[in-house]
């Protein structure tokens, strides 16, 4: 029986074997262009979401694969998967380290808010393996989150990990702004964020001006 994770898997093998990104591929089989980022694969409720087949279908047919090639990718990335389980430390995990000001920089990530590109540093986090794929660091820079986070602390951020009012959280603007602030309110439209540091305002978006949110699961204070 294929697994989610293999399922997804095969998906983003094809797509780089096209030069592709997830949204890429997705645009190429003419679906919606967060159809496969790595944000849509989880509900927010944390329940695993399956592609369609209608999906699986349309990409097959835009890429020329075979439904036999497809399944072979989702062997190959089980092997793969099982071989990185057998390699990995059992300290803990290295995941991907920037800081704040390179984030907003753009190129560092997918349009889910996961880890992509080049440049990243890499920092050792013994909690990793508890925590979904996709989870990394960002290295507080200035003052603007003080009494809360000071400069040069980290925080580990997981995007795709369920949000909830109260929650610490990472945004990011379609402008690029990036920032750390508390999750006060969301709505089908619109988010409502309250500040860290008392000295700056609190913050409304538009929906559709938020590049993405992700949770801040754990820092270093």
């Amino acid at each position: 029986m294929l697994s989610h994770e293999q399922i997804w898997g095969a998906i983003d093998q094809l797509a780089e074997r096209h030069a592709l990104t997830p949204s890429g591929l997705a645009r190429r089989a003419g679906l919606d262009a967060t159809s496969f980022n790595k944000s849509k694969r989880l509900s927010q409720d944390g329940r695993l979401r399956w592609p369609s087949t209608e999906s699986i279908a349309k990409v097959l047919e835009a890429t020329g694969a075979s439904l036999e090639q497809f399944l072979n990718l989702t062997r190959s990335g089980a092997i793969a998967a099982e071989t990185m389980k057998q390699t990995a430390s059992p300290a803990g995990s290295s995941i991907p380290l920037i800081g704040f000001a390179q984030a907003g920089a753009g190129g560092f990530f997918d349009d889910g808010g996961f880890p992509a590109g080049q440049g990243w540093d890499m920092v050792e986090f013994p909690a990793a393996s508890g925590h979904g794929v996709g989870v990394y660091a960002l290295e507080v820079q200035g003052e603007s989150m003080l009494p809360l986070y000071r400069d040069g602390d980290i925080l580990i951020v997981e995007p795709g990990a369920q949000i909830r009012k109260n929650d610490r959280v990472v945004v990011k603007t379609r402008e690029g702004e990036v920032m750390a602030k508390v999750l006060l309110r969301q709505s089908a439209k619109s988010i409502e964020l309250l500040s860290l540091n008392p000295e700056h305002p609190n913050r409304s978006f538009d929906l559709t001006d938020v590049d993405w949110i992700a949770r801040i699961i754990w820092a270093s204070q």
